[in-house]
């Protein structure tokens, strides 16, 4: 403090006279009143009794820090200064700022904010876990021979997934499944796109072999779509070599397949006829058989593939030879056949048969059909044998279960709704149909509530003026 004071001294030099620590008014000054002389020994209120250079020092340093702090107080914002030479320096006005200002004000005090560029920014392409920006393209980074890792050997590699080829053990384990959800499905793209997927290797040959004596043991839509898959196999995933190594094969195993599937010579000669019909195998692969052939069941398969492609070149077509699957087939021809099947039963009376044959049709869903006809059957006919036949057989079906209770009573309900129309041709529709219906609920193939729901025809007398109040036996 003494520094700047004096300091300030040297910069604003003052008359020894108007040093003076009295208050005089104006007034007593223009008066030309004389101060005490005993004042002048007190500084600050304190006496002094040093001698009077040193008097007068005090009294300059006090003057000065007087108007220092004068100043101070009154230019507080100025940023006052001291240079080097001890000259006062005064800086620009700054406008006090409150703190509840500063305390909001979210820019450093430094100068150096968020709101300033930097220079280690990417544009918001950067930060920890982040590839770039969206739409930038890196370019190739070019190899470093200094690099202790670099490998010239590895300059010019070219890396492929290489997918190893299936051994005969891995083989049926994986392409089975395959082939039994193509059964399914009946897709044969995704066959091919599963097998493309596969390195088959030396065992490609081996996937019609397999599929033939997977679909052997199966039902015949199972075969049709054998013969189907085969032929869009053959060219984009199987050659016409593969197929003939496979079907060479198949004869070849024939007598181990006739343990499992006794007619499979028959069976395997179908499909020969196919392959040929596809144009999979050449028209010449069974001349080629001809005076070379010892197994017995090979020549009834090959017997069986020639007299099928003699009857397609007289005009018979071989194609769909094992039936498309059930939901396949149009609902016309599945009425002709269960048709052609209750004509059938009525004259052997072999329910067995019967059976196997409803099943071969594979269509669960559609058994309400067969119900429905074979009760028209029995109201057509007007006979107590077709009555009792039909009734074991829906009675033989229902214990079975291959005709459900619920295609069973739709099938009633079917005619229920029908019988007027019934009527027209059939005079006698309503009484046969309320008899049918009794024996159907005593033998148990329906339940009360589907015997309540069948229709009658009412009459308003039943009793004749002229049959002596007998009453009728038959009301039609």
């Amino acid at each position: 403090m003494a520094t700047d004071c004096a300091a300030w001294l040297n910069a604003n030099p003052v008359e020894a006279e108007d040093l003076s620590d009295s208050l005089v008014s104006e007034d007593e000054d223009h008066t030309g009143s004389v101060v005490n002389k005993n004042l002048k020994n007190e500084v600050n209120g304190n006496w002094l009794s040093s001698t009077s250079s040193s008097i007068h020092e005090a009294r300059l340093k006090a003057k000065a820090k007087r108007r220092l702090r004068k100043n101070s107080s009154r230019d507080s914002g100025r940023g006052d200064s001291f240079s080097d030479n001890g000259d006062v320096v005064r800086g620009t006005s700054v406008a006090p700022a409150s703190p509840k200002s500063k305390l909001l004000d979210r820019k450093s005090r430094l100068g150096k904010g968020r709101g300033l560029p930097k220079k280690g920014r990417k544009g918001g392409a950067g930060g920890k876990g982040v590839w770039g920006r969206s739409g930038e393209v890196y370019e190739q980074e070019a190899v470093d021979q200094n690099d202790p890792n670099y490998d010239e050997a590895q300059e010019n590699c070219v890396y492929e997934t290489v997918v190893p080829p299936l051994d005969e053990r891995d083989f049926e384990n994986t392409v089975s499944p395959i082939l039994q959800e193509y059964f399914e499905h009946g897709d044969t793209n995704e066959v091919a796109e599963l097998l493309a997927e596969l390195n088959l290797g030396p065992m490609r040959s081996e996937v019609p072999s397999l599929a033939v004596s997977l679909a052997l043991e199966a039902k015949a839509s199972h075969r049709e779509l054998t013969s189907r898959l085969l032929a869009d196999l053959c060219g984009p995933v199987l050659s016409r070599s593969d197929m003939e190594i496979s079907f060479d094969k198949l004869l070849l195993e024939l007598p181990d397949l006739v343990l499992d599937t006794p007619g499979a010579p028959q069976l395997v000669g179908q499909f020969i006829a196919q392959a040929v019909s596809d144009q999979i195998l050449s028209k010449s692969y069974i001349e080629a058989y001809k005076g070379r052939v010892d197994c017995e069941y090979t020549r009834v398969s090959l017997d069986r593939a020639a007299v099928l492609l003699r009857m397609s070149m007289e005009g018979l077509r071989i194609d769909n030879q094992w039936g498309a699957g059930g939901g396949q087939r149009p609902v016309t021809q599945l009425i002709k056949e269960m048709n052609l099947l209750l004509k059938e039963y009525v004259l052997s009376g072999d329910s067995k048969e019967a059976e196997r044959c409803l099943r071969d049709l594979e269509v669960p869903h559609f058994h309400h059909e067969f119900v429905y006809e074979a009760i028209v059957m029995v109201l057509e006919s007007k006979g107590e044998k077709t009555l009792e036949m039909v009734l074991q057989l829906l009675q033989s079906l229902s214990v079975s279960t291959v005709i459900t209770l619920d295609q069973m009573r739709r099938g009633y309900e079917r005619v229920y709704m029908d019988i007027a129309e019934i009527n027209i041709d059939v005079p006698r529709a309503y009484f046969l149909l309320e008899q049918f219906v009794d024996k159907s609920f005593s033998t148990g193939v329906i339940d009360v509530k589907l015997r309540d729901l069948c229709p009658c025809r009412g009459r308003k007398r039943f009793i004749s003026e002229g049959d002596g109040g007998v009453v009728k036996a038959e009301s039609y």
